[in-house]
């Protein structure tokens, strides 16, 4: 599905919910996994509306959601921080309207994404986890310490510090990055962008200037 940006969404029954603003790309695989809707009658903020609500698309100028999409209102709100620009150009068709913005999420510390449909879930803080060679079922890899972190366009942005883990359910959340030995500085790569893990290399999916324009990260001090 192409997403025109402006483009109206409305609900099953033909009630106009927004307009599209932007899409949310995986970035390992490329496709659009959700539609950023701006406010309109039914919405007071601004809201991520997963790809699995969507029914169709009339001539990219109207967006229909499909029958049974739940309370809208429970959907998690887009907010600018929680999102970052993917670094791909926009696409102009032939009548010259720009397609919506692709954008990558990107999860804050113990807040979790939304299953498809409902309410956001939440979660404990993660827990900051040193990296090590520990006994591992078959199949898994063993991430080494200072493992090479390279990017989908084949540059080394940093090593591995740490992992963030979500306690409860025991999985790893964010890689903390460092970039330098004697002075290092630390970047926040969420697992979403990760594409391959091997035992000394971790390869992104996203480009290296995505991951330099990210804030630095502050290693909480014990």
């Amino acid at each position: 599905m192409q997403f025109k940006r402006g483009a109206t969404v409305r609900t099953a029954d033909g009630k106009k919910v927004g307009t599209v603003d932007r899409v949310v790309m995986d970035p390992r695989t490329k496709e659009v996994t959700s539609i950023i809707v701006n406010k309109g009658f039914l919405f007071g903020d601004d809201k991520v509306v997963p790809i699995s609500l969507i029914g169709t698309v009339e001539d990219e100028a109207e967006v229909h959601l499909r029958e049974g999409a739940g309370d809208l209102d429970r959907l998690p709100n887009f907010t600018e921080t929680e999102f970052v620009p993917s670094g791909v150009e926009e696409t102009v068709d032939n009548r010259g309207a720009a397609y919506a913005q692709p954008y990558y999420y990107y999860p804050p510390i113990g807040v979790g994404w939304y299953a498809g449909v409902g309410a956001p879930l939440t979660y404990a803080s993660p827990e900051l986890m040193p990296v090590k060679e520990i006994n591992i079922p078959e199949g898994t890899v063993a991430l080494e310490e200072g493992a090479d972190v390279i990017t989908a366009d084949d540059e080394h942005v940093g090593n591995v510090d740490a992992v963030l883990t979500e306690p409860e359910a025991d999985r790893a959340t964010h890689l903390v990055v460092s970039e330098g030995v004697l002075f290092p500085h630390r970047k926040l790569v969420p697992m979403q962008w990760v594409d391959t893990v091997l035992e000394n290399e971790i390869h992104l999916a996203v480009p290296a200037a995505l991951v330099d324009d990210l804030p630095e990260y502050e290693v909480p001090e014990d």
